[in-house]
C-alpha cells in the first residue's frame, strides 16, 4: 500500500469527515445494558476499493467473533465502519479521530504510517494499551522477527502486522533461453545481472533490464529500485536515527542506474513517462523485457493468468525469478548475500478504546489461522505474516512460498517516521538525475542538500 504524494486540503478533510468513524466503544444507536460494543475501520468498501476485505470482516469476522464472545458469557456486537476513499485522505480522517480522543477501537493503517502516529501519541504500544497480554498473545511465535519490525518503533510493538510482501528479479526463461541464460538463473551480484543484461541485448532483446527510476513512478521507484539496490551495498535509508546522506552505498547504487542507462541496458524514456510503470508491464508480459525487479504483487495481480492487467498465458512456464543480489557476496546489510524490501498493513488499537481487552482480542482473532485462511482463500491467496498459515496457504503458490520462505528472513522495511515520504521523492529524484546523464556522485551530492532540507540539518545525518 504506497503512500500517495499529495496534500489534503481542508474539503477533502470535510469530506472524509463525513465517513463517520463512530467514537470508540459507541454506537450510533446508543447501545445499553452489559452490551460491549467495538468497531473496526478500513479503508476497504463492499461495491469499491479493497472490496474482498470489506466482505470479508462483514460476512465472516463479525458474526464469527460474536459468537466466539457469546461462548465466553460476553454480549458483544461489532461495527464495521468501512472507507473507500484515497490513501491520504483516510490517514488524515484517522489522525483527526486518534488526536480528538475518537475512532474506531480497531484500526487499519499502512506501515509506513506508524512511527508518524507513534510520535504524535496517536498510537500507542499494545502492553500500555491491552497490557501484559499484548506481549504474550501465541501469534508472536509463527512471526518472523523481520516482518514483526514493521510494527515496531523504538523497540516496543505498537500494531500487528496484517501482510506483507517482498522483491525479487523476475526474467523471462524464454528471452534467456536465446541469449544462452540459464531457466535456473540466480546472480550472486551486480555484475552478474549486467551480465546477463550484456547478453540479453545482444540477442535483441528490446530492454534487456528494468528496474524503476524518476519520478513519475512514484514510491515503486523507491521499493522496486533505488531501496532495494541500497541495501545490497550495505546501505539504509536511516539507521539509528540518522539519515543516510551521501553515502558510498548511495553512490554504489546510483552507479548501478548509471551502468544500466546510460549502458543500454535499460530504456532511459520509459522512466519519465506518466504511465512508464503499467508500461513496463505490458512490455514483460509481451517478451520485450529480459530482466524486471518488482514485488510479488507483479506475479499475483499484474501477470497472473486469469485475473493480472497483463494476463501471461504462459505465465507458470515463462517467468522465473531469482533473489535480489547484493553488490558481491556479504556486501548487503547485515552482511547478506541478498536482500529484499517490504512493505505492508498493520491493525492496532485505539489507545481510546473504552474496551481495551476485547478490541485486543479482536485484533489477534482476525490474525487467528482459522481466520487467515478464511480470507485468503477463492482466489485471495497473498502472503500472511504468519508461517504456519503460510506453509498451509501457499503449498501450491511456488513464487509466494519462495518470498514467504527465502526472501521475508533477509527484507528490510522503510522507516515509518513523518519524514520519510519527502526523503523518498528526494531519492526518487536523484535517480532521475542519473537517468538523465548526471554523473552518481553528483547527484548523490544534491539529494545531501534536499535532504538536509527535509530533516532539519547536517546534524540528522550520518557523516
Amino acid at each position: 500500500m504506497a503512500l500517495r504524494k499529495r496534500s489534503v486540503g481542508v474539503v477533502a478533510v470535510i469530506a472524509a469527515a463525513g465517513l463517520g468513524l463512530a467514537a470508540c466503544g459507541q454506537s450510533s444507536s446508543g447501545g445499553g445494558g452489559d452490551t460491549i460494543e467495538l468497531s473496526i475501520a478500513q479503508n476497504a468498501i463492499q461495491g469499491g476499493k479493497n472490496e474482498a476485505a470489506a466482505k470479508f470482516i462483514a460476512d465472516w469476522v463479525i458474526p464469527k467473533f460474536q459468537d466466539a464472545q457469546k461462548a465466553k458469557g460476553k454480549d458483544v456486537t461489532v461495527k464495521f465502519v468501512p472507507s473507500g476513499v484515497d490513501d491520504e485522505q483516510y490517514k488524515t480522517k484517522l489522525s483527526l479521530d486518534l488526536k480528538s480522543g475518537k475512532g474506531a477501537d480497531v484500526i487499519d493503517i499502512d506501515s509506513i504510517w506508524a512511527g508518524e502516529f507513534a510520535e504524535a501519541g496517536y498510537i500507542k504500544p499494545l502492553s500500555e494499551v491491552a497490557g501484559a497480554e499484548a506481549d504474550s498473545w501465541d501469534g508472536w511465535s509463527q512471526i518472523p522477527e523481520a516482518v514483526q519490525g514493521m510494527a515496531q518503533f523504538n523497540g516496543k510493538r505498537y500494531a500487528l502486522p496484517v501482510g506483507t510482501d517482498g522483491r525479487v528479479l523476475y526474467f523471462n526463461k524464454t528471452l534467456f533461453a536465446k541469449a544462452g541464460l540459464p531457466a535456473d538463473w540466480q546472480p550472486k551480484s551486480w555484475q552478474e545481472v549486467l551480465d546477463a543484461g550484456t547478453k540479453l541485448k545482444s540477442s535483441g532483446v528490446p530492454v534487456p533490464i528494468q528496474i524503476n527510476a524518476g519520478t513519475a513512478m512514484g514510491e515503486a521507484t523507491s521499493m522496486q529500485g533505488v531501496l532495494p539496490l541500497l541495501a545490497g551495498a550495505g546501505g539504509q535509508v536511516q539507521q539509528d536515527g540518522k539519515w543516510s546522506g551521501a553515502s558510498q552505498p548511495l553512490k554504489d547504487a546510483l552507479g548501478l542506474y548509471q551502468k544500466i542507462y546510460g549502458g543500454g541496458l535499460g530504456d532511459p524514456k520509459l522512466q519519465q513517462e506518466a504511465k512508464g510503470r503499467d508500461k513496463s508491464f505490458q512490455q514483460f508480459a509481451d517478451g520485450k523485457i529480459g530482466i524486471l525487479m518488482e514485488g510479488d504483487y507483479f506475479w499475483r495481480g499484474v501477470v497472473n493468468p486469469k485475473t493480472g492487467v497483463a494476463k501471461m498465458a504462459d505465465r507458470d512456464q515463462v517467468v522465473g525469478y531469482a533473489m535480489i543480489p547484493a553488490m558481491e557476496p556479504g556486501k548487503g546489510i547485515r552482511g547478506q548475500d541478498f536482500v529484499s524490501m517490504s512493505g505492508g498493513a498493520l491493525r492496532t488499537v485505539n489507545p481510546n478504546t473504552k474496551h481495551p481487552k476485547e478490541a485486543f482480542e479482536l485484533l489477534t482473532f482476525m490474525l487467528s489461522p482459522e481466520a487467515l485462511k478464511e480470507e485468503t482463500k477463492d482466489g485471495n491467496v497473498r502472503i500472511t505474516p504468519r508461517a504456519d498459515v503460510n506453509k498451509e496457504i501457499l503449498a501450491g503458490e511456488p513464487l509466494l512460498s519462495f518470498v514467504s520462505e527465502k526472501v521475508l528472513p533477509v527484507t528490510a522495511y522503510r522507516p515509518p517516521v513523518a519524514a520519510y515520504p519527502q526523503v523518498s521523492v528526494a531519492l526518487q529524484e536523484a535517480t532521475a538525475a542519473v537517468v538523465g546523464g548526471t554523473a552518481p556522485d553528483q547527484a548523490a551530492a544534491d539529494y545531501q542538500k534536499k535532504l538536509e532540507g527535509i530533516v532539519g540539518g547536517a546534524g540528522n545525518i550520518a557523516s
